[in-house]
């Protein structure tokens, strides 16, 4: 007999977790409690509550986590500037945390003996999922039914349905995308079908949040965006919520063309992946932020934090959020934000974001250092003599012992 009695479940409503709800109540003979994420997917999450009840579900948790979500994970994960593999702004990575953080709450709240979620066996999700329960509720038992079931296909599964009479709005004939897609307010990610092959362009009906820049306004946009302590706070001087000001920046961006991404990426489990991104809003964070700690940043502070960023961002892809590693990272980045205040105008064009400005009572660009013209003697050229010969010191001492460069 097993020993679990009650499950939580990720819960979204489609073809594979629906067929999870059925699975576990059938293999387990447990309790199946349903938990379905707000987290600005862009689709209507009440649906699934239909659907869980459909299933026998009595215990059914739907949350608005889009506040949260940006507030909580996105924001600061922009602060680092964290970027993997010098291309993905960890669109789905930086979810992953927030959900399995929820996961376990809702299985302290109803005394449930597990959770479950829907990651294949093939994936980062799995590991992301799991390592962030596992370091919240380390007794927790973690069901994923991709590593146990024998339904190997889109077939099976829609076979399991209608032998089991599950409601599934994909098992009536309506057509699915070819592609896997993942969305939340900060991304949409595509997987699969033609992808699959790394030399095929994607197909320009795949994209759903911006258009092509050959299709974006011949007029450009600018906007003014005020960050305060490495935070947007306002656009064009209108202060908004974390989840309003991405929301506001995914529809300019996406407007403008801005936040495609086609990329062939390593994944922890191993195997390379090619995968496509719409970041419109991120995108424009990512700039932005940089911009405005190009004039309130220390220069040694700033490069300092660049080189933790690599670490930090492996950390989130990888599934380590609630690690203390990141959090001691986070602490470091955080203080290096207490500057971080002011503006920054940009212009969106066809694609491109470009910084035409920046400003910060914080500032540490001095005009009369930096200055072309007559600096009334703010800076002694003549001290740059001494800096340069100190510095050459051990190499000119190295030349002189015919240590040769060339």
């Amino acid at each position: 007999m097993s020993s679990i009695n009650k499950v939580v479940l990720a819960y979204s409503g489609g073809l594979d977790t629906s067929v999870i709800v059925k699975w576990l109540q059938e293999t387990y003979n447990c309790e199946v409690v349903t938990f379905t994420a707000d987290i600005g997917q862009g689709e209507e999450v009440e649906p699934a509550r239909a659907k869980a009840e459909a299933l026998g579900v009595k215990e059914i948790y739907i949350d608005d986590l889009r506040e949260e979500f940006v507030r909580d994970f996105v924001f600061p994960m922009f602060r680092a500037n964290a970027i993997y593999e010098g291309e993905y702004l960890l669109g789905t990575s930086i979810a992953r945390p927030l959900i399995s953080k929820r996961l376990i709450e809702i299985a302290n709240e109803t005394g449930a003996d597990a959770i479950s979620h829907g990651a294949t066996g093939k994936g980062n999700d799995q590991v992301r999922f799991e390592l962030g329960a596992y370091a919240l509720k380390p007794g927790i038992q973690v069901i994923a039914p991709w590593r146990e079931w024998d339904l190997t296909s889109r077939e099976t599964l829609m076979a399991y349905c209608e032998e089991h009479n599950i409601p599934v709005d994909f098992s009536s004939g309506k057509k699915k995308s070819p592609y896997s897609m993942d969305a939340n307010l900060l991304h949409i990610s595509y997987e699969g079908g033609v992808l699959e092959e790394p030399w095929a362009e994607a197909e320009e009906e795949m994209w759903r949040w911006s258009v092509s820049p050959e299709a974006a306004p011949d007029k450009p946009t600018y906007i003014d965006l005020t960050f305060d302590k490495g935070d947007i706070v306002a656009i064009d001087g209108e202060r908004l919520s974390p989840a309003q000001v991405l929301a506001k920046l995914n529809q300019l961006g996406g407007d403008n063309g801005i936040g495609r991404l086609d990329i062939v990426e390593n994944r922890y489990v191993g195997m390379k992946s090619r995968g496509c991104y719409e970041t419109p809003g991120g995108s424009i964070i990512m700039k932005a932020h940089r911009a405005i700690e190009s004039i309130t940043l220390d220069r040694e502070v700033a490069h300092l934090k660049d080189s933790l960023m690599p670490k930090y961002a492996e950390l989130v892809y990888n599934g380590y959020w609630w690690s203390p590693e990141r959090k001691m990272l986070q602490t470091v980045i955080d203080e290096s934000q207490e500057h971080v205040n002011g503006d920054v105008r940009l212009k969106l064009y066809k694609g491109g974001i470009h910084v035409v400005g920046r400003r910060s009572e914080d500032s540490l660009f001095d005009e009369k250092v930096a200055t072309f013209e007559d600096d009334a003697g703010a800076y002694d050229q003549k001290d740059a003599e001494g800096f340069i010969k100190l510095n050459a010191l051990r190499m000119r001492i190295a030349a002189n012992k015919g240590r040769k460069l060339l």
